[in-house]
């Protein structure tokens, strides 16, 4: 029996996980949830699933209850601290830290340096803190298995294969919403577009990151991160059809790719069960005809400006990707509350990067202190951008 501290359980990875996690109890225990504000989401998951632990981190919609309450077999605790300490369980096997943004990072050193295995599908930790995971990683000897589909993909390709054997890998990005809109056609289009994906289901901040294609660029510093390849050789292309979640080429000039359905069950069962594959009757097989015809396309960066702008970040390196990651959560939130237009985006996040340096970050201080800059050039930009728009 693995048992399991999902960390983000309200969201729509923390619910895919809770899907994947209920067809085999033979397997698989959620031991320990948290959620940040989402209270009655938290509640109906401990009613059904009954954990030791529960952990909601914002204090303020705690609203005066107590930490450590005890309901029905769950002991309730409250803040980001709480939370961290899910993630250095002794009585945890794995860690699915599934949590959004950059709160996400001290979870993450945590499970890497109690030895725990870490399922991630929170990519701002390896964006925010890459030049701390690797450390963190072999201080603790753990496991890091990425969640993501693309990195999941990645893996699979290359498990088994030998060292430097791999020359190149191509992440997949569906292309959005807006494939194939001029710059000029984005100008006018809110949220409510932005966030009707036309392959995947998820939550609002990276559903607006896909439709810039910043998800894609923190993807390709994510692989930077987590497979050691220089930039040079971590490439993207636009597939529509979300069938063909990454290509790795060989120093022999093979390519293996990772295909399936559009569904976030499958990595999640895999990070869950690596290196061991379970069975799952649920996830539908593919059939090859039905998903024809496959089709690729080169990223349009006039269009969609966000993706160069983070892969410029990763090569920068430093706390630049921290500032990319940061001036991004500051431009999706203010362009779903219709305070910056869709291309205004790029403008934030440009600021926020301009605002720091490119030193290596040597601790978790370091690392906030460069979020905390960059988020006030950005709001600082978002101010200047709705007092003069044009």
């Amino acid at each position: 029996m693995i048992r399991i501290a999902l960390l983000g359980a309200t969201g729509s990875i923390g619910r895919s996980t809770l899907e994947v996690v209920a067809r085999h109890p033979d397997r698989f225990r959620v031991v320990a949830v948290s959620a940040h504000r989402s209270i009655d989401a938290l509640a109906d998951i401990v009613a059904r699933v009954s954990p030791e632990i529960a952990v909601l981190t914002d204090e303020a919609t705690w609203s005066g209850r107590r930490g450590g309450e005890r309901a029905n077999g769950t002991t309730w605790k409250v803040g980001a601290e709480a939370a961290t300490e899910l993630a250095a369980r002794d009585d945890v096997d794995v860690v699915v830290n599934a949590l959004v943004g950059a709160a996400g990072l001290e979870p993450t050193l945590a499970a890497l340096e109690s030895g725990r295995r870490l399922a991630l599908a929170n990519k701002e930790s390896l964006v925010a803190g890459g030049p701390l995971v690797r450390p963190a990683l072999k201080r603790g000897g753990g496991t890091l298995i990425p969640v993501d589909s693309e990195h999941s993909a990645i893996l699979q390709c290359i498990h088994g294969a030998p060292d430097r054997s791999v020359q190149r890998v191509v992440l997949t990005a569906s292309g959005g919403p807006f494939r194939g809109w001029t710059r000029d056609e984005l100008t006018d289009v809110g949220p409510e577009a932005a966030l009707k994906h036309p392959t995947w289901d998820m939550g609002a901040k990276i559903t607006i990151d896909s439709a810039t294609l910043a998800n894609k660029a923190l993807e390709v510093i994510e692989a930077h991160v987590l497979y050691g390849l220089d930039y040079d050789h971590i490439g993207a292309v636009v597939h529509p059809q979300s069938i063909v979640h990454s290509f790795v080429e060989f120093v022999d000039g093979s390519v293996l790719a990772q295909v399936g359905e559009p569904t976030m069950e499958l990595p999640i069962l895999y990070a869950l069960s690596h290196p061991e594959r379970v069975p799952d009757a649920t996830l539908r097989g593919f059939d090859p005809v039905a998903c024809s015809p496959l089709t690729f396309e080169e990223i349009d960066h006039g269009a969609f400006p966000l993706f160069g702008l983070g892969v410029a970040a990763g090569r920068r390196g430093g706390v630049a990707p921290c500032a990319f990651n940061a001036g991004n959560e500051i431009a999706v939130a203010a362009f779903l509350e219709h305070r910056v237009s869709f291309p205004g985006m790029a403008r934030v996040v440009e600021a926020a990067m301009e605002a720091v340096g490119d030193a290596d970050p040597r601790t978790v201080a370091e690392v906030r202190e460069a979020d905390r800059e960059a988020r006030r050039a950005a709001r600082a930009e978002l101010e200047r951008l709705e007092e003069s728009p044009a």
